[in-house]
């Protein structure tokens, strides 16, 4: 499994954005894959994720809130916060550090592994919720499917926030076969 890079976190974050630039009106409250969130309650915990993690990173003390982190402006609240995160796991020494998240006390380059898969997977996620396509690389998406499929046999079930992988077709794009095995239902 090859290593993540910080590179990779903003572009999969740069990926992300034109999704967000594409949700208007009514779209903020239409339903999402994550079946507990609308999309504006998904986009708002990609932003507290991103915000959350340059905390982490940071040492900082993490607001684990579920404040309303869009305001009026969702697509700026969440470049600041991509901003913030990408910023955070580049400054030196971060991927070597020990840090907390919410899966347990991992190295930094495991945290910048979940980082980018969360996005990716709620990525695909919010691209479904308003008819779009993802735009990711699909050499990232395969690298966090590798990482995702040995990761997730160390996490505990009662700390997974996934549902159980669903079946999808080995010939689906990667991303289904990400979103897939992190519980999402896949249409054929």
């Amino acid at each position: 499994m090859a290593a993540a890079t910080v590179d990779q976190l903003a572009q999969v974050l740069d990926d992300a954005e034109p999704l967000i630039v594409a949700v208007d009106g009514e779209r903020w409250a239409g339903p999402t894959p994550c079946t507990d969130w609308t999309v504006r309650q998904l986009v708002n915990h990609l932003v507290g994720g991103n915000l959350m993690f340059a905390a982490i990173v940071d040492g900082l003390p993490v607001d684990r809130s579920t404040t309303d982190h869009l305001g009026a402006d969702p697509v700026a609240a969440y470049r600041k916060a991509a901003d913030a995160v990408v910023a955070a796991f580049s400054r030196p020494g971060a991927l070597e550090q020990v840090v907390t998240v919410p899966f347990g006390t991992v190295p930094g380059m495991v945290a910048l592994h979940l980082r980018i898969t969360e996005v990716l997977v709620h990525g695909w996620d919010l691209a479904g919720a308003i008819g779009a396509v993802t735009g990711f690389p699909d050499d990232i998406v395969a690298q966090e499917l590798a990482f995702t499929r040995t990761a997730l046999a160390d996490v505990p079930p009662d700390r997974s926030p996934f549902a159980s992988p669903q079946p999808v077709a080995d010939d689906a794009p990667i991303i289904d076969q990400l979103a897939a095995c992190l519980g999402r239902s896949v249409a054929s």
